[in-house]
């Protein structure tokens, strides 16, 4: 107990720093916001999830204490509760249905894929709402704010950067959903090879490359799209979770893409070009995402022999 505390005290006094690192507003400090819930990731991870917790509670507290309340509710509901939840998942286990040599069935990576798009979805439309209640006022919030980072001459209606400052305030939420999307799952992958290598991991690894999505998540994306046609406040959180959906599905196609490529000469080659292409040029990643869609309702990779879930048989 006493090493649990210990380690919740110093992962949570680390997490606290890196987050208001961001503050100063230099490169470096960007990558550590990102990288601030890893610490938290970390003491869940090779302790236990009361670690984890612990630690999300320092880290806001000491931000509360140091900055404002207003820092200690941003980290607890963007950063250390999602970080936590994630760890918690991963750790939870039963025993094997099939009873295979007795080995426990760990919760699987694709829920926990899916688990960081919904919460990703969930932290953003928080955000989004206290701001304010509806559209007009949630673009009229974010507008100023951008507005308020550049000359004041240069924002006005007339003037050009106007319509680009009123583009970046439109784009924001779907962006800030897509980047926490990506974050949460990169820091949980981050953290598990940490405890790993440090010997601390209290699970197995899991096949990344073999993960899935249950047939739920298809229609999840699909109503997820098709209300995000709708006006106001009620499109643009669907729009969220449309967008944190395809990037989970992204993430899949990725997993696809490492399992197809396994033993092949050039597999690491072709893994290195659709990245650096996906990084330099976007348009590839929604390829993949349907990539990730057509192996969810086609089971691409169990038809060929490479793994995945079992078809199932035709009634």
């Amino acid at each position: 107990m006493v090493q649990i505390i210990l380690i919740g005290l110093g992962a949570g006094a680390a997490a606290a720093l890196m987050f208001a690192s961001a503050l100063s507003g230099t490169m470096l400090s960007i990558v550590l916001f990102y990288l601030a819930p890893l610490p938290i990731m970390v003491a869940a991870l090779g302790w236990s999830h009361w670690a984890g917790l612990l630690a999300a509670l320092v880290a806001a507290i000491f931000l509360g204490l140091a900055v404002g309340f207003y820092f200690f509710a941003a980290f607890l509901t963007g950063i250390g509760a999602p970080a936590w939840w994630l760890t918690y998942l991963a750790m939870l286990s039963r025993p094997n249905a099939e009873g295979s040599g007795g080995q426990a069935e760990w919760y699987p990576p694709g829920r926990l894929v899916l688990w960081a798009a919904l919460v990703a979805a969930l932290v953003v439309t928080a955000a989004l709402l206290a701001l304010g209640g509806d559209n007009d006022a949630i673009h009229s919030t974010l507008r100023s704010g951008i507005a308020a980072m550049l000359p004041s001459e240069a924002t006005g209606d007339d003037a050009p950067l106007g319509e680009i400052v009123d583009l970046f305030a439109t784009a924001m939420p779907p962006v800030a959903a897509v980047i926490a999307a990506l974050v949460l799952p990169c820091n949980l992958w981050l953290a598990g090879r940490v405890a790993l290598l440090s010997g601390r991991l209290q699970r197995p690894w899991p096949d990344v490359a073999a993960m899935s999505f249950p047939p739920a998540a298809v229609a999840a994306l699909g109503v997820a799209l098709g209300l995000s046609f709708l006006p106001d406040i009620t499109g643009l959180v669907a729009s969220l979770f449309a967008a944190t959906l395809a990037v989970a599905f992204a993430i899949l196609g990725f997993a696809v893409m490492h399992a197809t490529t396994r033993g092949m000469a050039a597999g690491r080659g072709i893994l290195a070009c659709t990245y650096a292409l996906s990084v330099l040029m976007m348009w590839p990643i929604a390829i993949i995402a349907v990539l990730g869609l057509a192996e969810t309702l086609f089971h691409l990779r169990a038809r060929r022999g490479i793994g995945g879930p079992p078809i199932a048989p035709a009634a």
